[in-house]
Formats: structure tokens, C-alpha cells, sequence
């Protein structure tokens, strides 16, 4: 996904109120700015580090500027909208990028389905096979601390996220395909894995979806001001 206007570049002073934050622009000019991310944005909003912003010209919008890519002091690419996993997970599905997820006729958004009222982000489904559950999840969380590149989901407890994976069991019990795939939108990382450190019962609840057959499936891809697209499957 190409952007269609040129991102602005900032320096950051501080995100705050979750959906906020300040930033210098390039002429000195200290601004407000709308954060599309509710989750601790770990290691993605440190005060200094590079930020790259979508204007909006709409006059209903009180702030101007979105928050889209974080540049680290480390290099690192990070797209922090997180409506982009699910965007772009759509581009990589019809495009044949998701290789596991080809061969349904039909790609439906945001399905109501399970026992705990959730929604799936995407339902596909074919008259010849069972219909695929798709969960995304946006990994931005990165172990500075590990060479290899180790990203970890979630970045701070998550009771919906909890959800999601015992509806995704449950739909396989009755003999659908389920599946959480991660949109790794952080340059860093290379491999993926639950953070049990973090949210101890996700992490249990992870281990026990993968028994179920729960399938887990990990894309990276391209990060920088001028695109973001998934690309290649990661562990």
C-alpha cells in the first residue's frame, strides 16, 4: 500500500491521553497530533525518536496530523496505525501474498460470530472447504535486548485479545479452520511468540488454542514513509 499523500516528518516530544500526542514539526513548530493506537505502543513512542504523519484537510477533524510510522533512534520502522494489520492483511490475502489463506471464493469483514458476541476481521469461505476464521493481531512489541529480532503479542494485558482466541478454539471445535494471523509492522522483529511475561493468561491461552489446531501464521514486510505492504512469512 503506496501512500497517496507525502507523510509529514516530526520529531517526538511525548504521547499522552492514549490518542495524543506533541510533536516539533521539521520548522520548529511544536503541534498536537491524533494517535490511532489505544495499546502501550512499547518501544514505538520514546520521546526523540523520529515520527511520520498523514495530513487531513477534513474541517470536522480537529487535529491535522495522524500519527502513521515511528523511525527509532535504531533505525527501525514501525507503522503504529493499527487499522493498517487489517488493511493490509486484505491486500496480502487477495493478492496471493498469504499463501495459507488462498482458495475461497468469498472474503467477508468484520462477521459477527462465537459464543462472546465478538466479530471476526475476516471470514472466508468456498462451497468445496470449511469456512476460515481470521483473527489479526498488530506485533509492534520488539525485545531490544535479543539480536535476533524476537517480537512478542500483546504489550500489555488484553482481556478482548483473551477473547478472541478461546472464540477462534471454540469455532474450531465445531469444525471450521481458525486462524490468528500476526502483521509483524515493525522492522525489527523476525520471529514472533506470546508474551507470557507480559499477560500470563494470554500466553496460556495461546499454547492451548495451538493444541486445539488453532493455526498461527506470522507476515512481515516493507515499513518506510513512502509504503507499508506485507510480504514474507516469519516464525
Amino acid at each position: 500500500m503506496k501512500y497517496e499523500q507525502k507523510l509529514i516528518k516530526a520529531t517526538l516530544i511525548k504521547r499522552y491521553k492514549r490518542f495524543l500526542a506533541d510533536v516539533t514539526l521539521e520548522d520548529g513548530t511544536i503541534t498536537t497530533i491524533y494517535c490511532a493506537n489505544t495499546g502501550a505502543m512499547t518501544g514505538c513512542a520514546e520521546p526523540g525518536d523520529t515520527v511520520w504523519l498523514m495530513p487531513n484537510d477534513n474541517p470536522k477533524r480537529k487535529y491535522k496530523l495522524s500519527w502513521e510510522i515511528t523511525q527509532t533512534k535504531q533505525n527501525h520502522f514501525i507503522c503504529v496505525n493499527t487499522a493498517r494489520a487489517n488493511q493490509l492483511t486484505e491486500i496480502a490475502i487477495n493478492d496471493g501474498t498469504i499463501k495459507e489463506l488462498q482458495g475461497y471464493s468469498s472474503l467477508k469483514r468484520e462477521v459477527n460470530y462465537g459464543d462472546e458476541k465478538s466479530k471476526i476481521d475476516f471470514l472466508l469461505t468456498d462451497d468445496n472447504k470449511p469456512d476460515c476464521y481470521v483473527e489479526v493481531k498488530s506485533c509492534t512489541l520488539l525485545d531490544e535486548s535479543d539480536t535476533r529480532g524476537q517480537g512478542y503479542f500483546p504489550d500489555t494485558t488484553t482481556i478482548r485479545g483473551q477473547k478472541h482466541l478461546r472464540e477462534l478454539m471454540h469455532m474450531k471445535q465445531l469444525g471450521y479452520r481458525s486462524v490468528l494471523l500476526f502483521a509483524v509492522l515493525h522492522t525489527g522483529i523476525n520471529h514472533v511468540k506470546a508474551a507470557s511475561h507480559i499477560d500470563k493468561k494470554y500466553g496460556e491461552l495461546f499454547e492451548e488454542a495451538k493444541r486445539y489446531g488453532v493455526e498461527v501464521i506470522a507476515y512481515t514486510g516493507i515499513i518506510s514513509p513512502a509504503e507499508v505492504l506485507l510480504k514474507n512469512k516469519i516464525t
